[in-house]
């Protein structure tokens, strides 16, 4: 595709980044009938690196907007179990039937990505692969109200909107462009290689940790299961610079030995990908005229597997914050975000650490779970989507109005209002709220 196949030059929303975020953030807009363009430099359909594990929450928004029964159909395995190997401790939590979400699944990107940017395409907003983002554009006053885009050809156009939505990811281009700064920074970072494999049983999700290595299972589409082995930012060069191959295998039989002893007889389906180490961060995550959402705005350590349910939640508080209008709506979207991303942000922090004890590990759990628990609370008190009128298009960021108060956003200070579930051992974070 091409700029030429740019349909308009105008639009409500202009956002950057196909993939969970972006994808879910235009499906939500066009549900309520703005007009939304979606430009993403890659290609429609291709993978992306990611261990792909859902959280209950991800699962949850999934369902509330009608696009869980498309992974189902893709032949996505239900998870409906997950173990923890803490050392030779074993905890096996099954995935109880709650807040409409009965299973967990890990679908591959090529599945997951290809589904939501359907979603989005069906509810109205033009999708345009192949397209770079370029400089954001300013009127008089410096607020952002508009982005240059090019493609491989050499053609280029600049579009007009509202609002940009930087949604491209851990180095996103509209975040550069628009200084967007740190306002959290983590303090450790984990290495991770993964790969998959034809052959092993699927038993659920496995987590297994050990002083300093860990390593996970997750069932797949075809059949297949992702598996990872992490370790700390102190390991990974002297484990890459090994051999990625052997490497891969040592960290896997460090951390699991039962797992490693059935990789014999399975198969290796794919390449062996990565993560390099790469420390979390929380930026501003909007100013005038832009906002980010996903890892563009969020990105914690993947040790802990919460990155694609953190940008299903992002993505719908940021479209109620759009539809509500006004700067102070979107204002109370960063507000809301850290507030539920902070716990989970501190703890993956420390998990990717490695520097605990068994003990001190199965506590950060605990807490995670319960942030997670709290997490779901919130979203499901959400009214369902597209039930409540959308702004109009006087009313988006930047037209002039005055701020809304956030109409339509669940309310901050903690969560005020909503249930609050305390968790038991490792159980809830098995699934983000298995309990």
């Amino acid at each position: 595709m091409s700029v030429r196949d740019i349909a308009q030059v105008s639009y409500d929303v202009i956002v950057v980044g196909a993939r969970c975020a972006g994808a879910a953030t235009a499906m939500l807009l066009a549900r309520a009938g703005l007009r939304v363009v979606v430009v993403d430099r890659g290609r429609a359909g291709t993978d992306t690196l990611s261990t792909h594990a859902l959280m209950r929450g991800g699962v949850l928004q999934l369902a509330r907007w009608g696009v869980l029964p498309d992974i189902v159909a893709a032949g996505t395995p239900p998870i409906r179990v997950t173990t923890f190997h803490y050392e030779d401790e074993v905890i096996r939590v099954p995935i109880k039937a709650r807040d409409g979400v009965d299973a967990l699944y890990a679908p591959r990107r090529t599945v997951l990505d290809a589904a939501m940017a359907n979603a989005a395409g069906a509810a109205g907003a033009e999708l345009v692969y192949g397209v770079t983002a370029g400089d954001v554009v300013r009127d008089g006053r410096g607020r952002v109200n508009g982005l240059s885009v090019h493609d491989s050809e050499g053609g280029r156009v600049t579009l007009r909107a509202g609002l940009v939505v930087g949604a491209d990811g851990l180095r996103s281009t509209i975040a550069a462009h628009v200084n967007a700064p740190a306002t959290a920074a983590g303090r450790h970072a984990s290495g991770v290689l993964f790969a998959y494999w034809d052959g092993l049983p699927d038993d659920g999700n496995h987590w297994h940790y050990r002083a300093s290595s860990s390593a996970g299972v997750i069932p797949t589409n075809g059949g297949q299961t992702c598996v990872f082995a992490a370790m700390p930012e102190r390991r990974f060069d002297e484990v890459v610079r090994g051999g990625i191959p052997d490497g891969y295998r040592r960290i896997v039989a460090e951390a699991a030995p039962e797992l490693a002893a059935l990789l014999p007889e399975a198969s290796m389906a794919s390449s062996i990908k990565g993560f390099a180490p790469e420390p979390g961060f929380m930026r501003q995550a909007w100013g005038p005229g832009w906002a980010l959402v996903g890892d563009a705005g969020y990105f914690r350590d993947p040790l802990t597997a919460h990155g694609i349910t953190d940008a299903f939640r992002d993505a719908e508080l940021l479209a109620r914050a759009i539809l509500a209008g006004g700067d102070q709506a979107l204002a109370e979207y960063q507000t809301l975000r850290d507030e539920y991303a902070r716990g989970v942000f501190d703890a993956t922090d420390f998990v990717a650490s490695f520097d605990w004890s068994m003990e001190a590990l199965q506590a950060r759990h605990r807490v995670m779970s319960d942030e997670m628990n709290r997490e779901v609370a919130m979203l499901r008190a959400l009214e369902p989507p597209g039930e409540r009128p959308g702004a109009s298009r006087a009313d988006l960021p930047g037209a002039g109005t005055p701020a809304s108060g956030g109409a339509g956003l669940p309310p901050a200070s903690g969560g005020a209002g909503l249930p609050r579930t305390t968790a038991v051992a490792a159980s809830a974070f098995a699934s983000g709220g298995a309990e």
